[in-house]
């Protein structure tokens, strides 16, 4: 019989699996490609739905938010469209040297930064040609991108976010809550048999992990069904 399992009432869309509106209230993102010169950074700030600190930064008579770079302090005053490589500034790919750290990397021009943002997290230019650059990331995977594309200067602050042990499930709880992740997780089979179709076994009769090709909403969990098996022949 068809359950009411988790994926369903998270696709449903209710309060319980809503994140605040107001966690989000920073968007992170570059001016437009046209905006070059000085800008100032005003504000460093702690949000509680980014992993990192955010820098508040205005240029002529327009603020935008991007994640902080180690370092980096109120008041002090960054270049963007500069080809100088100094920590914070916002400089395109083409001028990026090999041996500089970048971070809120955009994948196209003028996207407003996409890759990069995690706490401690930086990337670095590995090869460049007359119109790309080929960016190598901290997951050991290498993208090539348009040379104008745009990327801060420097390693983003926070790096041992994840070195203080949380010690206690409260904290834990208000962490994935600012977020609204879904906390705590529990095994399938560790259900009720009402709850799931993995539930009711005791943890000693494990049921097949493939969902049947035809299976109701509520029964469709665990692996896809491959179109075949066994050896061709």
């Amino acid at each position: 019989m068809g359950k009411t399992i988790i994926q369903q009432a998270r696709g449903h869309g209710s309060k319980t699996y809503q994140v605040r509106p107001n966690a989000y209230r920073f968007r992170i993102e570059y001016p437009k490609l046209n905006v070059v010169g000085k800008a100032k950074v005003t504000k460093l700030i702690n949000s509680a739905a980014h992993s990192c600190p955010l820098a508040r930064v205005v240029v002529g008579n327009e603020t935008f938010f991007i994640p902080a770079a180690n370092g980096i302090y109120e008041g002090q005053e960054i270049e963007i469209g500069s080809d100088k490589v100094i920590t914070g500034n916002i400089v395109a790919l083409k001028h990026v040297p090999f041996d500089a750290r970048i971070f809120n990397i955009e994948i196209r021009p003028g996207d407003g930064g996409k890759m990069v943002r995690t706490s401690g997290n930086s990337a670095a230019v590995i090869k460049r040609d007359e119109k790309t650059a080929t960016v190598f990331l901290s997951s050991k995977k290498e993208v090539t991108l348009d040379g104008n594309c745009r990327a801060t200067v420097g390693v983003i602050a926070g790096e041992g976010r994840l070195l203080k042990p949380i010690v206690k499930a409260g904290k834990k709880h208000h962490m994935m809550k600012a977020r609204n992740k879904l906390w705590p997780r529990t095994s399938a089979i560790k259900f009720n048999a009402v709850d799931h179709p993995f539930g009711g076994g005791r943890g000693k009769r494990i049921k097949s992990k493939i969902a049947k090709r035809n299976a109701p909403a509520g029964a469709k969990v665990g692996h896809i069904r491959p179109s075949r098996t066994g050896v061709r022949k």
